[in-house]
């Protein structure tokens, strides 16, 4: 990494976006200036040529060379498909790999469709095996086949080992670019091995020790190695107790590990306690970020991570499924109302207090579910407690129904001048508040027992559930006990 691109990281990466788009709007007017000239296609096509490539896009080529690839990344999101297609084209191909690496999913789709066989095999050769696994997915099979062919045997054992793990284990997070001595060499031999490295491995805090037959045996950190002395063993200096990953695991415990212990690194090793590859933070905060964004998603009832610059076809597809099941819960509420229609002509104030009982509940689900979602992340939900904390929401749901029902009672009573109203307003609250709860923690746990993301279309549910419930529910009782 050099001394320039360290400077330019620290810069805005929104003053970056600012330049890049202020580039391509003046190549777009003097573009646009030059079609309207009066002139011969073969004298425009030449002159547009050489105010173009002579002057914009050179400007545009040097300023692409001083960003990090992530900054790039970050650019070529935040641009229409045409513009994001022209600066993906001036990236130098040396670099196209670490920016697919980079960027989203839904925008890495765009830019490997406009790429060649050719080019899509070169840009995945510049990557370590591991990101290869990580942007296999979204290539054709003809082009890993080619990257394939094109690896030595021990990455291509590698790469076929970490393409086998699912996504949300510990084995596609791992990597396999690492350090690592034996137990018997002595500190200065340790320190001549690191020196014949041109640099050491992303995020090296720690050396992994094995024995000669790659069993692990624990970790020596890169300190140690500074302040002891050359002649001390490694093994009376590693440190045994540490956490160890293996890469069937799932990847969120990994990700609380690194979380409790502070980790920088840390080793995975296989059924047979051999050192098969390590961890790193930046990998363990990528898929931190990637899962709290998957979560909003499911929250709201989107299929997949959307491309903001896709088209309106495309876009629409990806939020269907649950607005087709919106518009038939909305339809199964309004049959609810539809039963209680001569209730309602007849105390027409129903109407315009039920939305204030499906709203409050609505509300409360969300908050119950956000509570649930959170804690079975963090595994703090076990079989054994799960009972206590239904419970306990339901306790508190039923305190904020008596509390807030209550004023709801009042205000409707102020308004309608009914002890009756308001007492139905009340008892309405608390048992549509205390619906809310059962369903905000059923609907994450049951989606969790069935494998699925427990945030997925739980905002969506919770709204159509209160909105019928409460419906239901205050009609009802009124129609008992006011009709």
């Amino acid at each position: 990494m050099t001394e320039n691109h360290e400077h330019h990281y620290t810069d805005n990466v929104q003053e970056h976006l600012h330049q890049v788009q202020h580039l391509l709007d003046k190549q777009a007017l003097v573009e646009t200036v030059v079609h309207n000239q009066e002139l011969p296609r073969d004298e425009r096509h030449e002159l547009l040529d050489k105010m173009l490539h002579k002057r914009h896009l050179a400007e545009l080529s040097d300023k692409l060379e001083e960003l990090h690839s992530a900054d790039i990344a970050y650019i070529l999101e935040a641009l229409p498909i045409e513009h994001r297609l022209l600066v993906w084209n001036l990236v130098k191909a040396d670099r196209d790999g670490e920016i697919l690496i980079e960027v989203s999913d839904a925008v890495r789709e765009s830019l490997i469709a406009a790429m060649s066989r050719d080019e899509l095999r070169e840009a995945a050769e510049q990557l370590d095996t591991d990101e290869i696994a990580d942007l296999a997915p979204d290539l054709p099979q003809h082009v890993i086949r080619d990257v394939f062919k094109s690896l030595p045997i021990e990455e291509r054992e590698q790469l076929r080992a970490a393409m086998s793990y699912p996504d949300d284990s510990v084995g596609a997070l791992m990597d396999f670019n690492m350090v690592h001595v034996r137990e018997d060499v002595t500190l200065e031999t340790v320190s001549r091995y690191l020196r014949r490295f041109d640099e050491l491995p992303d995020h090296t805090d720690q050396v992994f020790v094995v024995d000669r037959d790659e069993h692990f045996k624990g970790v020596l950190p890169i300190n140690l190695i500074v302040v002891n002395e050359p002649d001390t063993e490694v093994g009376q200096l590693m440190i045994t107790d540490v956490v160890k990953l293996h890469p069937d695991e799932k990847a969120e415990h990994a990700a609380q590990a690194f979380e409790r212990y502070d980790l920088v690194s840390a080793p995975v090793v296989d059924e047979d306690g051999k050192l098969f590859g390590r961890v790193t933070v930046n990998v363990v905060l990528d898929y931190i970020r990637e899962e709290s964004d998957t979560e909003l998603l499911n929250q709201a009832g989107l299929l997949e991570e959307e491309d903001i610059f896709a088209s309106v076809w495309k876009s629409a597809q990806n939020r269907w499924v649950w607005l087709a099941l919106n518009l038939a819960t909305a339809f199964f509420a309004s049959r609810v109302i539809g039963e209680f229609e001569q209730t309602i002509a007849q105390m027409v104030a129903l109407a315009t207090l039920m939305p204030i009982v499906a709203g409050i509940a609505g509300n409360s689900a969300n908050q119950t579910t956000t509570i649930i979602i959170r804690s079975l992340a963090l595994g703090q939900i076990t079989q054994g407690n799960a009972r206590r904390l239904m419970l306990k929401e339901l306790a508190i749901s039923g305190l904020n129904g008596l509390v807030w029902g209550g004023f709801a009672g009042l205000f409707a009573y102020f308004l309608y001048h009914s002890i009756a109203l308001g007492v139905v307003m009340t008892a309405a609250m608390m048992l549509n508040l205390t619906l809310g709860a059962l369903v905000g923690i059923g609907i994450p746990l049951m989606m969790q027992r069935l494998g699925r993301d427990p945030a997925i279309g739980a905002s969506v549910l919770l709204t159509a559930i209160t909105d019928s419930g409460g419906f239901f529910i205050f009609l009802g009782l009124a129609t008992i006990f006011l009709i």
